[in-house]
């Protein structure tokens, strides 16, 4: 948990959900609402004049939706977290925006307690995996479907390192992937670190999104 105050900024087109946030996360340690956005054209014009550390956003709104808003700022603004908070559970939606540079994606019906850690979660470990996310991920590379390539030059990992992700990404333990490339947990767990450092990810949950976002478990 970080010490350090969180600018937070909210981009919704409806003003009572606004209000709600705002008011639920108000009192929470290390946070601070800095401003609203009321449509997508509001929250690009407000990032300019001040950048927040997170920002809550909707994926429907007017003049420029969440989709598109989404792209602009992994374009603008690298260090800013994205959650997504919406009314759609739909897993297609939910793995589109982690793939184009999302943090985090949170349902209206999501206890303020849960987004609250989801801030904190992205802040420190650059991602927040709820149960939503995970079951989308997880189907979405099952179904080995066309991922939207994310970084400009990915890091080349070795066969072996491939290999590894690949199960890493299908849930398995350090154990039951130990036994499938035949090498010790130990050297399964020193490989993990040296994927994570390479790709620049803190988590698992970052190594494994890294990889979707390059194509690397097609």
């Amino acid at each position: 948990m970080t010490a350090q105050q969180i600018k937070v900024a909210i981009a919704d087109d409806h003003k009572i959900f606004r209000d709600g946030i705002r008011m639920s996360l108000r009192d929470k340690e290390y946070l601070k609402i800095i401003w609203e956005a009321e449509d997508g054209k509001d929250l690009m014009h407000k990032l300019k004049l001040k950048e927040p550390d997170v920002v809550l956003m909707d994926i429907r709104m007017p003049e420029i939706d969440g989709i598109n808003a989404i792209g602009m700022i992994r374009k603008e603004y690298e260090a800013v977290k994205i959650i997504v908070l919406t009314m759609y559970d739909d897993q297609e939606m939910i793995t589109k925006m982690m793939e184009m540079g999302a943090n985090a994606y949170l349902t209206k019906t999501t206890d303020p307690e849960e987004i609250y850690q989801a801030i904190l979660t992205c802040m420190n470990d650059d991602f927040y995996f709820n149960e939503l996310v995970n079951k989308a991920v997880l189907l979405k590379l099952q179904h080995k479907k066309t991922v939207r390539q994310f970084y400009p030059n990915p890091v080349k990992f070795s066969e072996k390192e491939l290999k590894i992700l690949k199960l890493i990404a299908e849930d398995k333990t350090t154990e039951e992937i130990s036994k499938e490339v035949f090498l010790s947990p130990r050297t399964i767990e020193t490989i993990r670190q040296n994927m994570k450092q390479k790709a620049g990810a803190k988590t698992i949950a970052g190594l494994v999104m890294y990889a979707m976002r390059n194509k690397l478990l097609e």
